[in-house]
């Protein structure tokens, strides 16, 4: 009897930590809510840029015009490697639903590359401009084309900087449930900057060539 009682004052005393666990809760989905969320945000963003674009995109200044300027061939190579990393994007989803660690990586790694090679591409093709006395001080249409892409781009930088960090998470923890998160979340960011190009190639460069 005195050790049942001595048991209930050792419970009775014992610190609130040790009585009650509380389990993190993690609403379903409620990560992938928020990144639309932020995705809409972006949105705006791009919204406000292109309405720039619309306003500038013929104040000229007795500057050079995008049909004189726009290397269409190269934008339309630049195009290609940011689609083809949208398809081989949906390669790793396919694979991380299989739950098959090291060829998710590998699609990974795939995209990433591509991703590099459209940075490296629009990086060549600023440089070009600017040593051509076209930088985005020239004109009001300069302007707006840098803001634009150029926003555009640092928005893939950081897409493949998130990419690269995940690669390091999943090759340590494996595809969790928390890592499949963040590979949707990912996902949704890598192909609304797919959408986000397109109409940057259609409005800003194929447009722009026209007289």
């Amino acid at each position: 009897m005195s050790e049942i009682s001595n048991s209930s004052a050792a419970t009775m005393g014992a610190s609130p930590s040790s009585r009650y666990y509380v389990k993190e809760h993690h609403p379903e989905n409620g990560t992938l809510l928020g990144f639309w969320m932020y995705l809409m945000s972006d949105c705006l963003i791009f919204a406000c840029l292109f309405a720039t674009y619309a306003v500038l995109g013929r104040n000229y200044a007795g500057g050079p015009t995008g049909a004189e300027l726009f290397d269409l061939p190269l934008v339309a190579i630049n195009t290609s490697l940011l689609l083809l990393s949208s398809i081989t994007y949906g390669f790793a989803m396919l694979e991380m639903a299989k739950k098959k660690v090291k060829t998710t990586l590998i699609w990974l790694a795939v995209t990433g590359l591509l991703g590099a090679g459209f940075i490296y591409l629009e990086l060549y093709e600023f440089i070009h401009l600017i040593h051509e006395g076209a930088g985005p001080q020239r004109s009001g249409f300069l302007t707006s084309f840098f803001a634009l892409v150029a926003t555009h781009g640092l928005h893939v930088s950081f897409g493949i900087v998130w990419l690269i960090t995940l690669m390091f998470q999943i090759n340590k923890h494996g595809l969790t449930p928390e890592n499949g998160r963040r590979l949707m979340c990912l996902s949704m960011f890598w192909h609304f900057l797919d959408v986000v190009w397109i109409g940057v190639f259609t409005f800003v460069y194929l447009m722009g060539v026209l007289p």
